[in-house]
């Protein structure tokens, strides 16, 4: 699992607010950027945790550019970096909370926090990812999630989500230390994700696994 720490709710914790000009920036990263073609399932930079992000420089600034590039693409709601092939901790999302309002932005070194129990009302609505193209399946997560972490030029973030936002907290962190959604399945269930991409064509660029 990913991992975790324990969250000290309501102890003066700010928030970051990522959902002020979320069209106008997430637009800004995606035209300085290069759409890369994302890695799917078999390829074994999926299943490894990947390194810690230590250089706040030019190169990761790009790297997050090519990352938005490569989310809209895709048209995902989110995109962690070893899914197009680097192998550091890092990710990006656009994706909409449960009420509709949307979140933009990108984390680094992300660490979810362990929910106190009252917290961990499960959801277990359909998951997909872009790695597993075509598949879905009902995947049971907390509905409300803080992810602790840096941003692109190193300062501490806190970020919260709920719903959706939630899910996709947690997916993108899972991505960054080696866990796809589908290795929290059943092997009936895993079965039947693989099965769903076999028979689908990806509606963008994949890197083919050898």
């Amino acid at each position: 699992m990913a991992q975790q720490q324990e969250t000290k709710a309501g102890a003066g914790v700010e928030f970051v607010d990522d959902t002020k000009d979320c069209e106008a920036r997430e637009a800004a990263h995606r035209e300085r950027g290069t759409a890369r073609p994302v890695t799917v399932v078999g390829n074994p930079v999926l299943h490894k945790e990947c390194k810690d992000v230590t250089a706040f420089d030019d190169e990761l600034a790009q790297l997050i550019d090519d990352m938005f590039a490569s989310q809209r693409a895709a048209e995902g709601v989110g995109l962690a970096a070893n899914q197009i092939g680097v192998d550091l901790k890092v990710f990006v999302y656009d994706c909409p909370d449960d009420d509709g309002v949307r979140h933009v932005g990108a984390v680094c070194n992300p660490v979810l926090d362990e929910l106190p129990a009252e917290r961990r009302a499960l959801d277990d609505s359909n998951e997909g990812c872009l790695s597993v193209p075509g598949a879905y399946a009902p995947l049971a997560r907390p509905d409300y999630a803080v992810v602790r972490g840096q941003d692109a030029s190193g300062k501490p973030v806190v970020i919260e989500g709920t719903g959706y936002f939630a899910r996709c907290l947690q997916h993108e962190t899972d991505h960054l230390y080696g866990y796809l959604y589908i290795d929290r399945l059943s092997k009936r269930e895993r079965k039947d994700a693989l099965r769903q991409m076999a028979e689908g064509t990806p509606r963008y660029e994949v890197v083919p696994n050898e």
